[in-house]
C-alpha cells in the first residue's frame, strides 16, 4: 500500500492538515446501510478532479484552484453540501467538458472547507454512492448534470469465497504496511477497525499506488466481489515491488558499508606504509610526473598524459579502475617514444655477420645489403615489410637475429601461430577488466626502442574466430603508408611503427589473406642441396650441439663423408631441423660414453652412424630403376620442400574400367582420367591396339597411401606411365618429370621448380622433363644447383613419350 498522498484537482499537494478522527470516520455496517438507503438528488453540480478518484465511504482532502471549482464548492457548502465528483481523463486539461471527464463518479458530501495561508481553498469530502452522468445541463459558472444511481452487486453474507478474499486483502495490507517505511504503523489499527467489507475494499483501492485510469477502472466494476479480486491482484503486485525494492536497498546498503570499511582499512594501511618508509599514492603520482619530464614525446602525447594523470589523481585508489589507469600510465611512460637505436652502416661487416650465421640464402642476404645501402644513402627510409617464405627448418626465423646484429638494432620475435583474437594485435579497450595493450605495443615496450627488427613468425598460421580476424588487424601494422600512426585500443593513441623493420615468416603463401600478402615483399627461401646441408652441419649444427652437451671438438669429430651419409640416409627435408636432431643423437652417444668412461671412436665411422642411428631409413628417396613397364618417377612439391614420387600402372583382364588408388586428391584423379582419354583418342599414333581398352582394366597407384597427395604436377607422369604400360616399353634410367596436360596433349607449366630440382638431386636423378614455359624458372636457379642435371623442355605430350620411353620392350612383356 502506498503512502497516503492526496493530490487535488489542480495538481497541488495537500500538506499541513493533521488527521482528525472526526473527519475520517470508519464506517460501520449500520452507517453503510444508511448511506445505501439515502436517495440521490436528480441534479448535481459536477466537480472534476485532476489526479485522484473518490471511492464510496472514503474521506479525502482536495485543494481547489480553478475559479469554477471554487465557485462550486462555496455554493454547495452553503446549500445541500452534496456534489458529484468525477475524475478527468487527462489531468492537463484546464477547462474540462463532458468529453474530458469520466461519466461514472461518486456522490460526495462536503465535510469541511478550509482557507489555507497561501490563499487556496481546501475542502474535505467523503464519498457516498456511485453515480452516472445522464445529461449535462450547464457548464457555467460550473458544470451541472442530471444523474442516475449506479447500483452495485453485493455478494451474499454467507459467500465463503468473498470472505476469503476479504481476509487475503487484510493480510496483504498488514504486510505492505510492515514492509513500507513510508506508511505509519498506526495504519494497521485502521485496517483492523474497518467492519464493512465494501468500505475495506474502497479504502484499500483508494490508497493503492495506482494511476487515475487504473483506479477509475476499479470504481467502474459494479460487482463488489470482482472489484475485491482486482484489488487483491494489484496488492500482490505492489507487495512484490516492495520486497524487490527492499532487497536492492539492503544490498546497496551492505555494499556501501563494505566500501567504507575497506576505505578505512586502506587509509590505515597507507598511514602505516608512510610510517615504515613506503610509497604513498601521492608519491607514485609525483614519481610518474618526474619520469614524464625525461621522455622525448611530442606535445600531443604530453598533453594526453597530463590529462590521464589528473584523472587518476581524482580517482579513489580503492576502486578497480584505479589499477587499470595506473597500468595505462605506466605503459605510456615505458614506451620508447621517439627513441631509436643508431643503425650501423658498415656493409662489409653486415655481410660477414650474415655469412657467418647462415650458409647459402644468397638472395635474402643480397636484399638485406640492398636495404642497408639505401638506408645509408638516404638516412631516412620507411622500413619495408619482408616475408621470408619457405619450408620449415631452412633458417627463416634465426635469420632475423643476424639481421638485427648486422643493423645494430634490438631483436623482437612474436609468434603468430594459432592466434585467433584480434585484441592480441590491437589490444583491449580500457573499459574492460583485465584490459591489456596488443602484443605489437607490448613487444615495442620490451625492445626499448622504436626501430627494432621485429620478427612476425608463422604469419600464415593466423586463425579466424568469433573474436575477430587478426589478419585484417595486421593490415595496418604491415602497411608502410599507414603504420606511422598505428592505433592500439588500449593505448588510445597512434604509435609510429614506420621505423620498425618487420620480417614475416611463412610456410604457405596460399593461407595468407591476399590483401596482407600484397603489403609484403616475398623472398623465397628454398631448401638446401646435400652439399649445403653438409656444410651447414659442419659449420653450425655440430659445434652448436657439442656446446649444448658440454663437449668440445676434441671429444667428437664427424667428417664430411659421414655427414653426407647422415643427410642422405636419415633426413628427408628441405631444411636442417631433422639433421640437427640426428647430429644431437651422435653427440649424446659420445657424451654417454665419456660420462660412463667407456671407449668409443672420437672420429665417427659409417658403422658408428648405423650403430647409433640404426639402418638408413630414407632409401625410398632414391630413384628406383625398375625394369617393369608402367613405373615412372614424378616430382612433387610439399610443405617441407620437394620430393619424388612413383606412379605405377598395371593391366588386368576385364571390361576397360579405370581404378585409381593411393589417397589422391580430386586434381590428380582428374589428371589420370584426362591421360587415359588422351591415350584412347591417340592410340594409333602410340602404336596401341584400340581393342585393348575394352579387354583390360587399368589400375593406377601412387605408393604411400597413408599420405594424402594432390596437385597439378602429375599429369605427364601418369600419361607416361599409361603409355609405357600399353606399349610395354620401359622408362629410361634416372629420369623424372613434372607437368600438367590438357585433353589436346599440351604440356602446362607447374610451380615449385627449385624444390623439385633439389629433390631430384637428392634422389640421384640425372634427367628432368619440364614444360617449355618452366625454362625461365630454371634459369633463375644457381648453376651449382643444376650441376649434373640434364633438362628436356617440351610443349607436347608426344615429345615427352619420345624422350622418356625406350624403343625396346621390357623383358617378359605382356601380349595384349
Amino acid at each position: 500500500m502506498a503512502e497516503l498522498k492526496f493530490t487535488n484537482l489542480d495538481n497541488l499537494s495537500f500538506q499541513g492538515i493533521e488527521e482528525d478522527s472526526e473527519l475520517i470516520p470508519l464506517l460501520t455496517p449500520e452507517d453503510e446501510e444508511e448511506m445505501n438507503n439515502e436517495s440521490l438528488p436528480e441534479i448535481l453540480p459536477i466537480l472534476p478532479l485532476r489526479n485522484t478518484v473518490l471511492f464510496p465511504g472514503v474521506v479525502i482532502p482536495i485543494t481547489a484552484g480553478r475559479d469554477k471549482s471554487i465557485s462550486l464548492i462555496k455554493e454547495a457548502n452553503q446549500g445541500s453540501k452534496t456534489i458529484g465528483v468525477v475524475s478527468q481523463k487527462d489531468e492537463k486539461t484546464e477547462n474540462p467538458g463532458i468529453n474530458d471527464i469520466n461519466t461514472l463518479g461518486t456522490v460526495a458530501r462536503i465535510l469541511r472547507v478550509l482557507q489555507m495561508p497561501d490563499g487556496n481553498t481546501t475542502v474535505i469530502i467523503q464519498g457516498k454512492k456511485r453515480f452516472e452522468i445522464a445529461e449535462v445541463l450547464t457548464e457555467k459558472p460550473y458544470m451541472t448534470a442530471t444523474i442516475r444511481e449506479a447500483n452495485e452487486i453485493r455478494p451474499d453474507q454467507n459467500n465463503e469465497e468473498f470472505g476469503a478474499i476479504i481476509d487475503s486483502i487484510k493480510d496483504l495490507a498488514y504486510k505492505i504496511i510492515k514492509d513500507n517505511p513510508n506508511i505509519p504503523s498506526e495504519a494497521t489499527f485502521a485496517i483492523k477497525n474497518i467492519q464493512s467489507n465494501s468500505f475495506l475494499i474502497n479504502f484499500v483501492s483508494s490508497n493503492l499506488n495506482l494511476s487515475v485510469q487504473e483506479k477509475q477502472k476499479l470504481l467502474e466494476i459494479a460487482d463488489l466481489q470482482e472489484r475485491a479480486l482486482a484489488t487483491l491482484r494489484y496488492m500482490n503486485l505492489e507487495l512484490q515491488k516492495l520486497e524487490l525494492k527492499n532487497d536492492i536497498q539492503s544490498k546497496v546498503r551492505h555494499d556501501m558499508d563494505q566500501q567504507q570499511r575497506e576505505y578505512f582499512l586502506h587509509q590505515q594501511m597507507k598511514t602505516i606504509q608512510e610510517e615504515l618508509g613506503g610509497v604513498s599514492y601521492e608519491e607514485e603520482v609525483e614519481e610518474m610526473r618526474k619520469k614524464a619530464k625525461k621522455k622525448k614525446w611530442g606535445k600531443k602525447v604530453r598533453e594526453h598524459f597530463e590529462k590521464e594523470l589528473a584523472k587518476m589523481q581524482r580517482m579513489n585508489p580503492q576502486v578497480a579502475e584505479y589499477s587499470i589507469q595506473r597500468n595505462y600510465l605506466d605503459l605510456i611512460l615505458e614506451l620508447p617514444w621517439n627513441e631509436y637505436s643508431k643503425d650501423k652502416f658498415d656493409l662489409k661487416r653486415a655481410q660477414k655477420i650474415l655469412d657467418r650465421d647462415h650458409y647459402g640464402l644468397e638472395d635474402v642476404k643480397r636484399r638485406i645489403i640492398e636495404y642497408l645501402a639505401v638506408l645509408k644513402l638516404r638516412n631516412d627510409m620507411k622500413s619495408p615489410i619482408l616475408c621470408l617464405y619457405g619450408p620449415p627448418g631452412v633458417g627463416k626465423t634465426s635469420l632475423g637475429k643476424s639481421i638485427a646484429e648486422a643493423l645494430g638494432r634490438e631483436y623482437v620475435r612474436m609468434s603468430l601461430g594459432g592466434l585467433r583474437d584480434e585484441a592480441e594485435i590491437r589490444g583491449h579497450r580500457k573499459t574492460y577488466i583485465g584490459a591489456m595493450p596488443g602484443r605489437i605495443v607490448q613487444n615495442i615496450r620490451k625492445a626499448g626502442t622504436s626501430n627494432p627488427v621485429f620478427i612476425l613468425d608463422e604469419i600464415d598460421k593466423l586463425g579466424n574466430s568469433h573474436q575477430g580476424d587478426p589478419s585484417s588487424a595486421m593490415l595496418e601494422v604491415l602497411d608502410p603508408e599507414q603504420n606511422n600512426d598505428f592505433y592500439d585500443n588500449f593505448l588510445e593513441m597512434g604509435y609510429d611503427l614506420s621505423k620498425v623493420m618487420f620480417i614475416a615468416t611463412a610456410n604457405n603463401l596460399s593461407t595468407i589473406q591476399p590483401a596482407l600478402r600484397d603489403r609484403m615483399e616475398i623472398i623465397n627461401v628454398t631448401g638446401y642441396t646435400i652439399e649445403e646441408k653438409v656444410e651447414i652441419a659442419k659449420r653450425h649444427l655440430l659445434p652448436k650441439q657439442l656446446k649444448e652437451h658440454g663437449l668440445t671438438n676434441k671429444d667428437l669429430k664427424i667428417g664430411k663423408p659421414q655427414l653426407e651419409k647422415i643427410v642422405e640416409g636419415y633426413t628427408r627435408e628441405s631444411g636442417v631441423r631433422t639433421l640437427e636432431k640426428q647430429i644431437a643423437k651422435m653427440v649424446r652417444y659420445a657424451a654417454k660414453n665419456i660420462a660412463t668412461e667407456e671407449a668409443y671412436n672420437v672420429r665417427v665411422t659409417n658403422a658408428d652412424i648405423e650403430k647409433v642411428l640404426g639402418p638408413p631409413r630414407m632409401e625410398r628417396d632414391k630413384y628406383e630403376n625398375n625394369e617393369v613397364a608402367g613405373v615412372v618417377t614424378g616430382l612433387a612439391w610439399t610443405s617441407v620442400g620437394g620430393d619424388i614420387l612413383f606412379i605405377e600402372a598395371i593391366l588386368s583382364k576385364g571390361k576397360g574400367t579405370l581404378n585409381i588408388t593411393g589417397n589422391l586428391g580430386k586434381v590428380m584423379k582428374e589428371s589420370a582420367t584426362i591421360a587415359m582419354e588422351y591415350i584412347k583418342s591417340n592410340a594409333e599414333s602410340f602404336g596401341i591396339d584400340p581393342n585393348v581398352f575394352d579387354r583390360y582394366n587399368v589400375h593406377i597407384h601412387v605408393p604411400e597411401g597413408a599420405t594424402p597427395k594432390d596437385g597439378p604436377s602429375a599429369g605427364i607422369t601418369m600419361l607416361t606411365s599409361l603409355v609405357s604400360l600399353f606399349t610395354q616399353r620401359k622408362v629410361k634410367k634416372s629420369i623424372a618429370m613434372t607437368g600438367e596436360i590438357t585433353l589436346r596433349g599440351k604440356v602446362l607449366p607447374v610451380g615449385g621448380i627449385k624444390e623439385k630440382i633439389l629433390a631430384a638431386k637428392r634422389a640421384r636423378i640425372k634427367e628432368i622433363i619440364l614444360c617449355e614455359d618452366n625454362r625461365k624458372d630454371v634459369e633463375e636457379i644457381k648453376p651449382e644447383y643444376l650441376k649434373g642435371l640434364k633438362f628436356h623442355y617440351v610443349k607436347d605430350m608426344s615429345e615427352v613419350i619420345a624422350i622418356a620411353l625406350t624403343k625396346q620392350k621390357v623383358k617378359n612383356a605382356k601380349k595384349l
